[in-house]
Protein backbone atom coordinates (compact mmCIF):
# COMPACT_ATOMS: atom_id res chain seq x y z
CA UNK A 1 0.00 0.00 0.00
CA UNK A 2 0.97 3.54 0.12
CA UNK A 3 4.13 4.14 1.95
CA UNK A 4 4.95 6.56 4.68
CA UNK A 5 8.50 7.06 3.50
CA UNK A 6 8.96 10.75 2.63
CA UNK A 7 10.70 10.08 -0.64
CA UNK A 8 7.88 7.82 -1.73
CA UNK A 9 4.98 10.03 -0.93
CA UNK A 10 4.66 11.15 -4.51
CA UNK A 11 4.12 7.75 -6.05
CA UNK A 12 0.65 6.48 -6.78
CA UNK A 13 1.04 2.74 -6.92
CA UNK A 14 -1.88 0.88 -5.77
CA UNK A 15 -2.48 -1.10 -2.68
CA UNK A 16 -3.11 -0.78 0.89
CA UNK A 17 -3.53 -1.22 1.84
CA UNK A 18 -0.19 -0.17 0.74
CA UNK A 19 -0.02 1.28 -2.60
CA UNK A 20 1.33 4.49 -3.83
CA UNK A 21 4.06 5.87 -1.78
CA UNK A 22 4.98 3.64 1.13
CA UNK A 23 5.88 4.51 4.58
CA UNK A 24 2.57 -3.43 3.89
CA UNK A 25 2.02 -19.93 14.18
CA UNK A 26 0.39 -22.28 12.60
CA UNK A 27 -0.98 -22.55 9.14
CA UNK A 28 -4.71 -22.76 8.86
CA UNK A 29 -4.69 -25.93 6.82
CA UNK A 30 -7.78 -24.81 4.91
CA UNK A 31 -7.82 -26.31 1.46
CA UNK A 32 -9.54 -24.94 -1.62
CA UNK A 33 -12.31 -27.49 -1.27
CA UNK A 34 -13.25 -26.24 2.16
CA UNK A 35 -12.65 -22.54 2.16
CA UNK A 36 -13.81 -20.65 5.25
CA UNK A 37 -15.66 -17.38 5.15
CA UNK A 38 -14.12 -14.38 6.89
CA UNK A 39 -15.59 -14.00 10.35
CA UNK A 40 -16.93 -10.52 10.96
CA UNK A 41 -19.66 -8.56 12.64
CA UNK A 42 -21.61 -5.73 11.06
CA UNK A 43 -21.23 -2.20 12.34
CA UNK A 44 -23.44 0.75 11.52
CA UNK A 45 -20.88 3.28 10.38
CA UNK A 46 -21.40 5.69 7.51
CA UNK A 47 -19.84 4.93 4.16
CA UNK A 48 -17.40 7.77 4.58
CA UNK A 49 -15.89 5.85 7.48
CA UNK A 50 -14.30 3.57 4.95
CA UNK A 51 -17.01 1.06 4.11
CA UNK A 52 -17.49 0.00 0.53
CA UNK A 53 -18.02 -3.04 -1.62
CA UNK A 54 -20.88 -5.46 -1.85
CA UNK A 55 -24.03 -5.26 0.21
CA UNK A 56 -25.28 -2.22 2.08
CA UNK A 57 -22.80 0.59 1.39
CA UNK A 58 -23.68 2.16 4.75
CA UNK A 59 -22.53 -0.90 6.70
CA UNK A 60 -19.01 -2.17 7.20
CA UNK A 61 -17.89 -5.38 8.84
CA UNK A 62 -15.50 -5.61 11.75
CA UNK A 63 -13.25 -8.65 11.91
CA UNK A 64 -14.37 -10.82 14.84
CA UNK A 65 -10.97 -12.54 15.01
CA UNK A 66 -8.47 -9.84 13.99
CA UNK A 67 -5.59 -11.85 15.45
CA UNK A 68 -6.21 -14.73 13.03
CA UNK A 69 -3.48 -15.27 10.44
CA UNK A 70 -6.31 -15.66 7.94
CA UNK A 71 -8.09 -12.41 8.79
CA UNK A 72 -9.30 -10.56 5.72
CA UNK A 73 -8.93 -6.80 6.04
CA UNK A 74 -10.00 -4.67 3.10
CA UNK A 75 -12.44 -1.92 2.15
CA UNK A 76 -15.35 -3.88 3.59
CA UNK A 77 -13.73 -5.66 6.53
CA UNK A 78 -12.03 -3.52 9.16
CA UNK A 79 -10.05 -4.04 12.32
CA UNK A 80 -11.50 -3.17 15.73
CA UNK A 81 -10.83 0.43 16.72
CA UNK A 82 -7.33 0.85 18.09
CA UNK A 83 -6.28 -2.72 17.27
CA UNK A 84 -2.60 -3.53 17.78
CA UNK A 85 -1.14 -7.05 17.51
CA UNK A 86 0.26 -8.40 20.78
CA UNK A 87 3.17 -10.30 19.24
CA UNK A 88 4.99 -7.71 17.14
CA UNK A 89 8.72 -8.35 16.70
CA UNK A 90 11.57 -7.03 14.58
CA UNK A 91 12.38 -9.52 11.80
CA UNK A 92 16.10 -10.05 11.27
CA UNK A 93 16.19 -8.88 7.65
CA UNK A 94 17.58 -5.79 5.92
CA UNK A 95 15.41 -2.72 5.40
CA UNK A 96 16.00 0.31 3.21
CA UNK A 97 16.31 2.42 6.37
CA UNK A 98 18.37 1.89 9.51
CA UNK A 99 16.04 3.16 12.24
CA UNK A 100 14.40 0.61 14.55
CA UNK A 101 10.92 2.05 14.23
CA UNK A 102 7.30 0.95 13.97
CA UNK A 103 7.28 0.02 10.30
CA UNK A 104 10.15 -2.40 10.82
CA UNK A 105 7.93 -4.72 12.88
CA UNK A 106 5.73 -7.69 11.97
CA UNK A 107 3.85 -10.33 13.90
CA UNK A 108 6.08 -13.19 15.05
CA UNK A 109 4.83 -15.86 12.62
CA UNK A 110 5.07 -13.49 9.67
CA UNK A 111 8.49 -12.27 10.76
CA UNK A 112 9.86 -15.82 10.92
CA UNK A 113 8.43 -16.61 7.49
CA UNK A 114 9.91 -13.36 6.14
CA UNK A 115 13.36 -14.29 7.40
CA UNK A 116 13.08 -17.66 5.66
CA UNK A 117 11.90 -16.00 2.45
CA UNK A 118 14.78 -13.51 2.43
CA UNK A 119 17.20 -16.40 2.93
CA UNK A 120 15.61 -18.32 0.05
CA UNK A 121 15.83 -15.31 -2.23
CA UNK A 122 19.48 -14.76 -1.30
CA UNK A 123 20.29 -18.35 -2.30
CA UNK A 124 18.83 -17.52 -5.70
CA UNK A 125 20.95 -14.39 -5.95
CA UNK A 126 18.06 -12.03 -5.22
CA UNK A 127 18.54 -9.51 -2.41
CA UNK A 128 15.31 -8.25 -0.85
CA UNK A 129 14.78 -5.42 1.62
CA UNK A 130 11.88 -4.32 3.77
CA UNK A 131 10.20 -1.00 3.08
CA UNK A 132 7.19 -0.85 5.40
CA UNK A 133 5.74 -3.47 7.72
CA UNK A 134 3.44 -2.80 10.66
CA UNK A 135 1.61 0.49 10.61
CA UNK A 136 -0.52 1.75 13.50
CA UNK A 137 -3.98 3.20 12.99
CA UNK A 138 -2.64 6.63 13.96
CA UNK A 139 0.07 6.42 11.31
CA UNK A 140 -2.40 5.26 8.67
CA UNK A 141 -4.70 8.15 9.56
CA UNK A 142 -1.90 10.64 9.02
CA UNK A 143 -0.87 9.04 5.72
CA UNK A 144 -4.37 8.77 4.34
CA UNK A 145 -5.18 12.38 5.21
CA UNK A 146 -1.98 13.48 3.47
CA UNK A 147 -2.91 11.55 0.32
CA UNK A 148 -6.43 12.99 0.33
CA UNK A 149 -5.01 16.51 0.60
CA UNK A 150 -2.68 15.77 -2.31
CA UNK A 151 -4.88 13.80 -4.72
CA UNK A 152 -8.45 14.03 -3.41
CA UNK A 153 -10.28 11.24 -1.57
CA UNK A 154 -11.49 9.32 -4.60
CA UNK A 155 -8.00 8.88 -6.03
CA UNK A 156 -6.41 8.35 -2.62
CA UNK A 157 -8.71 5.38 -2.00
CA UNK A 158 -7.29 3.58 -5.05
CA UNK A 159 -3.87 3.33 -3.45
CA UNK A 160 -4.25 3.94 0.27
CA UNK A 161 -6.48 2.38 2.91
CA UNK A 162 -8.94 4.24 5.06
CA UNK A 163 -7.75 4.05 8.71
CA UNK A 164 -8.75 0.74 10.28
CA UNK A 165 -8.85 -0.98 6.88
CA UNK A 166 -5.08 -1.28 6.33
CA UNK A 167 -3.45 -4.70 6.16
CA UNK A 168 -0.29 -3.13 7.52
CA UNK A 169 -2.09 -2.67 10.84
CA UNK A 170 -2.49 -6.46 11.14
CA UNK A 171 1.28 -6.90 11.30
CA UNK A 172 0.99 -9.58 8.61
CA UNK A 173 1.76 -7.44 5.55
CA UNK A 174 4.93 -5.76 4.34
CA UNK A 175 6.11 -3.76 1.34
CA UNK A 176 9.37 -5.02 -0.16
CA UNK A 177 12.01 -3.83 -2.60
CA UNK A 178 15.59 -4.56 -3.57
CA UNK A 179 18.35 -3.56 -1.18
CA UNK A 180 19.05 -0.41 -3.19
CA UNK A 181 15.51 0.82 -2.52
CA UNK A 182 14.97 1.61 -6.20
CA UNK A 183 11.29 1.75 -7.14
CA UNK A 184 10.26 1.05 -3.53
CA UNK A 185 6.45 1.06 -3.43
CA UNK A 186 6.34 2.44 -6.96
CA UNK A 187 4.88 1.03 -10.14
CA UNK A 188 8.37 0.65 -11.65
CA UNK A 189 9.01 -2.19 -9.16
CA UNK A 190 6.95 -4.43 -11.47
CA UNK A 191 9.16 -6.52 -13.72
CA UNK A 192 12.26 -6.15 -11.55
CA UNK A 193 14.27 -9.19 -10.53
CA UNK A 194 12.91 -8.88 -6.99
CA UNK A 195 9.28 -8.56 -8.10
CA UNK A 196 9.58 -11.54 -10.43
CA UNK A 197 11.12 -13.67 -7.68
CA UNK A 198 8.36 -12.74 -5.23
CA UNK A 199 5.66 -13.58 -7.75
CA UNK A 200 7.22 -16.99 -8.35
CA UNK A 201 8.25 -17.95 -4.81
CA UNK A 202 6.40 -15.96 -2.12
CA UNK A 203 3.75 -18.67 -1.70
CA UNK A 204 6.44 -21.19 -0.76
CA UNK A 205 6.92 -19.21 2.42
CA UNK A 206 3.26 -18.51 3.16
CA UNK A 207 2.99 -15.09 1.49
CA UNK A 208 0.77 -13.88 -1.34
CA UNK A 209 0.97 -10.87 -3.64
CA UNK A 210 -2.04 -9.24 -2.02
CA UNK A 211 -3.05 -6.87 -4.82
CA UNK A 212 -2.42 -8.71 -8.11
CA UNK A 213 -2.44 -7.22 -11.57
CA UNK A 214 -5.86 -7.10 -13.19
CA UNK A 215 -7.74 -7.62 -9.91
CA UNK A 216 -8.51 -4.02 -8.91
CA UNK A 217 -12.23 -4.56 -9.43
CA UNK A 218 -12.06 -7.24 -6.72
CA UNK A 219 -9.48 -5.97 -4.25
CA UNK A 220 -10.32 -2.29 -4.75
CA UNK A 221 -6.64 -1.41 -5.10
CA UNK A 222 -4.17 -0.92 -7.91
CA UNK A 223 -1.56 -3.55 -8.71
CA UNK A 224 1.12 -3.68 -6.01
CA UNK A 225 3.80 -6.25 -6.75
CA UNK A 226 5.73 -5.13 -3.66
CA UNK A 227 2.96 -5.71 -1.09
CA UNK A 228 2.96 -9.23 0.33
CA UNK A 229 0.67 -10.65 3.00
CA UNK A 230 1.31 -13.66 5.23
CA UNK A 231 -1.56 -16.16 5.26
CA UNK A 232 0.27 -19.45 5.85
CA UNK A 233 1.59 -21.94 3.31
CA UNK A 234 -1.65 -23.84 2.65
CA UNK A 235 -3.77 -20.83 1.75
CA UNK A 236 -0.89 -19.14 -0.09
CA UNK A 237 -0.34 -22.24 -2.23
CA UNK A 238 -4.03 -22.46 -3.13
CA UNK A 239 -4.26 -18.79 -4.02
CA UNK A 240 -1.08 -18.90 -6.12
CA UNK A 241 -2.05 -22.08 -7.93
CA UNK A 242 -5.49 -20.77 -8.83
CA UNK A 243 -4.40 -17.21 -9.61
CA UNK A 244 -7.02 -15.69 -7.32
CA UNK A 245 -7.17 -13.06 -4.58
CA UNK A 246 -7.78 -13.42 -0.86
CA UNK A 247 -11.29 -12.06 -1.44
CA UNK A 248 -12.00 -14.78 -3.98
CA UNK A 249 -10.54 -17.46 -1.72
CA UNK A 250 -12.98 -16.48 1.02
CA UNK A 251 -15.79 -15.80 -1.47
CA UNK A 252 -15.93 -12.22 -0.21
CA UNK A 253 -16.22 -10.17 -3.41
CA UNK A 254 -16.44 -7.57 -4.74
CA UNK A 255 -15.00 -4.79 -2.62
CA UNK A 256 -14.14 -2.17 -5.20
CA UNK A 257 -14.32 1.63 -4.74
Amino acid sequence: MASDTPEETGANTGSEPSTAPTDKPDNSGNQASAEPSPTATATDKPSDAGSSGSGDPSAELTAAEPESLEAIINKQYKLPDGYKPADLVYPDVPFIFSEKIEKRMMRKAAATALENMFAGAKKDGVHLAGVSGYRSEATQTRLFNNYVAKDGEEKARTYSAVPGHSEHQTGLAIDLSGTNGKCAAESCFAGTEEANWLAAHAAEYGFIIRYPEGKQAITGYMYEPWHVRYVGKDIAASIAERGITLEEYFDAVPVSK
